[in-house]
């Protein structure tokens, strides 16, 4: 693949000491929309970055956008309801 993104990693360290995975319980929704999308084919998503030329700015990588749109999702219907 030749475009570059962002990293996009869950034991990423934050500023402070701790990871983000230490701030959310373990029966958290961010925790199982992070891997439902693990399972995911984002293959399509992926082909269209090939096609760029590769200028600008890293994109966010789609793994991470796609799990803060469907967690926004859920979110979003828990408080319509």
């Amino acid at each position: 693949m030749s475009k570059r993104f962002r990293s996009c990693s869950l034991e990423q360290p934050f500023l402070l000491p701790p990871s983000l995975q230490d701030w959310l319980p373990e029966s958290h929704l961010a925790r199982f929309v992070a891997d439902i999308v693990n399972e995911l084919d984002l293959s399509e998503i992926y082909a269209q970055y090939e096609g760029k030329d590769g200028r600008g700015l890293a994109a966010y990588h789609p793994l991470l956008m796609t799990r803060l749109l469907l967690y926004g999702y859920c979110v979003c219907t828990i408080m319509l309801k």
